[in-house]
């Protein structure tokens, strides 16, 4: 099967490699289309390669009918609507690690270039104009770098400061005093940060919480004379409330990457001589630029050859030593939620997921997707996929509940899932024998061993001589073969249920005389 690729914004050669390296990869490069444009055209592909220009709307993704796959070549997402992609179920992808050196240093570069007058002194020489008082700057040795938000590239940022003898303070959201200790820095609220800050660097991503994180009431809170960087998104900092904090001396200077809107043609910011400013250059290195685009193209050729992706944004990430744990019961958890809906045929209002053994121990949310997938395949088909579940189960007012336990009665690792419908509740268990596969080793309270593949038909009877004899019989007459049996009942002479996998589907018309012998009260077919 081929795979259509559009990349809509310039990516180095070297980058793209691992796509033209893979089979069954159509590349269309294409940096010239307007919104317009790639909306109309969005519909022939199945993953599409952007930097921060394209900017992938709702109104975009509302017409990528196979678009399977979004890859961001850089570390931001907010050009890509996140929401929408999980809606449609197409899964985004980024590179968070390729630029953290670059940003890093070009951070450096903006506080140093601030401190000191570079920018301003070299334009003032370039206007033939020799006026070294004017220039006279300050230096970072003793100063205190005030850190808002301490990722991969803030992290870089506090180290290379300390190597010019800074003193470091930071604040982030998973930011403890022990690790701030361990890291040899100080741990502060984001109060006490913009307090006693002398230069603040700002490594935050771009949310709904932290825009126009720093405005009018923040300013008002830091020293007079502090001096800000902005290497990480436009409208973090209210530019506004920025330039009257710099017109009233509130703000001696700052060191502009980016912008609330890009690109502009004129921002009075740069009218004023206290601001310096570059046009988003932080991960413009040929190192980075190469890096993040070979990450990302890696991830798309994962994604649509059947392999997991490295880093996902709309989807939890866990540690490859987990996933390589987890990863097989993948299946078996959403062929059990695939069975169990279809045993039901009623509205599910509550998923309850039990994790037995093992699995008790290990991040499941992966294992949680896969069987919420199964349970809205039926009814959803294709459209439902592991970006989309969870969102289009609480889309449907399903409740999702999670329990874990280290007793997994008899098995090593123990999978149980329970519906709950106005009729009541329903269950289906299952393990992965060794050497044999995923099986489902229960259903309600009925024990069975039944491989989850194929024609399943689920018979509900009285445990009474010569049903199974009629029930084979009536199967012999529609040509239906049956591969396995299993019968489990309640206590001798009561209800019981049989699970047959037969050769093929079980139509309407073999339902019904099924369901007329009377010893059973009722028969589900299930294909798996």
């Amino acid at each position: 099967m081929a795979f259509n690729i559009l990349i809509s914004d310039p990516l180095s050669e070297e980058g793209i490699q691992p796509l033209r390296d893979a089979e069954d990869m159509n590349i269309v490069i294409d940096t010239t289309l307007t919104p317009e444009e790639l909306a109309d055209q969005i519909g022939a592909y199945d993953a599409l390669l952007v930097r921060s220009q394209t900017q992938v709307t709702r109104e975009v993704i509302s017409k990528a009918s196979k678009l399977k796959i979004i890859g961001r070549a850089g570390v931001g997402v907010d050009n890509i609507d996140l929401d929408a992609a999980t809606e449609h179920g197409i899964i985004v992808v980024n590179a968070p690690n390729g630029n953290t050196n670059s940003a890093a240093e070009h951070t450096m570069a903006m506080i140093m270039s601030l401190s000191r007058n570079i920018p301003q002194a070299y334009h003032a020489l370039k206007n033939h104009k020799w006026d070294r008082k004017k220039f006279v700057g300050v230096e970072l040795k003793n100063k205190t770098l005030g850190v808002i938000g301490l990722g991969r590239i803030g992290t870089e940022v506090t180290v290379r400061a300390k190597g010019q003898r800074m003193n470091v303070i930071a604040y982030d959201p998973f930011l403890t005093e022990e690790k701030a200790d361990k890291m040899g820095i100080g741990y502060g609220t984001i109060q006490e940060v913009l307090e006693k800050a002398d230069f603040i660097t700002i490594h935050t991503p771009l949310l709904k919480e932290t825009k126009h994180l720093i405005n009018a009431s923040a300013f008002q809170q830091m020293k007079t004379g502090v001096q800000i960087v902005n290497c990480a998104r436009g409208g973090i900092i209210d530019e506004e409330a920025l330039y009257d904090a710099i017109v009233s001396k509130k703000v001696a200077g700052a060191a502009l990457d980016v912008f609330e809107e890009e690109p502009f043609v004129d921002h009075k910011l740069l009218d004023l001589p206290e601001v310096i400013a570059t046009p988003h250059l932080g991960a413009s290195t040929f190192e980075a630029q190469e890096s993040v685009a070979v990450d990302v193209s890696h991830d798309v050729v994962r994604f649509l050859t059947g392999d997991l992706v490295k880093n996902p944004v709309n989807l939890p990430s866990v540690p490859n030593d987990i996933m390589n744990r987890i990863e097989p019961y993948f299946n078996l958890a959403e062929k059990l939620g695939l069975f169990l809906i279809g045993l039901t045929g009623e509205v599910v209002e509550d998923i309850t997921i039990y994790y037995s053994g093992d699995l008790s121990e290990v991040e499941v949310a992966p294992l949680t997707r896969n069987t919420v997938k199964g349970l809205l395949k039926r009814h959803l088909g294709d459209h439902v996929n592991d970006v989309n579940a969870l969102y289009l189960a609480e889309q449907k007012g399903i409740t999702i509940n999670e329990s874990k336990t280290s007793k997994a009665k008899g098995f090593t690792n123990l999978l149980k899932v329970e519906v709950k419908t106005k009729s009541g509740k329903r269950s289906v268990s299952g393990t992965l024998l060794n050497g044999l596969g995923p099986r489902i080793v229960k259903v309600d309270n009925y024990s069975v061993d039944v491989t989850p593949e194929g024609h399943i038909v689920v018979i509900h009877h009285k445990d009474q001589p010569g049903v199974i004899g009629r029930m084979g019989s009536l199967l012999a007459q529609h040509q239906i073969n049956i591969a396995t049996m299993q019968v489990d009942r309640s206590d001798i002479g009561g209800d019981a249920i049989m699970l047959l996998r037969v050769d093929k589907h079980l139509g309407k018309e073999g339902l019904s005389e099924l369901k007329a012998l009377n010893e059973i009260y009722d028969v589900t077919a299930i294909d798996l």
